[in-house]
């Protein structure tokens, strides 16, 4: 139990020395990362519907 205590206290320690980012940071952050997750989602989709019609001509499908 003493030792799991003494997990704690330290990470608690180490979570003082940190550096956080601003609220204006964090905001840029997620906004950019929105941005990347939409540009790979349409990257996917695209593939994916162009390989569909491939596989779709390959296959004898309409």
């Amino acid at each position: 139990m003493n030792k799991a205590i003494d997990f704690v206290k330290q990470s608690i320690g180490e979570l003082k020395k940190s550096t956080w980012l601003s609220r204006q940071e964090v905001i840029q952050s997620t906004i950019l990362v929105a941005i990347v997750v939409a540009i790979v989602a349409v990257y996917v989709s695209v593939i994916d519907w162009g390989l569909t019609g491939l596989l779709g001509k390959v296959v004898g499908g309409h």
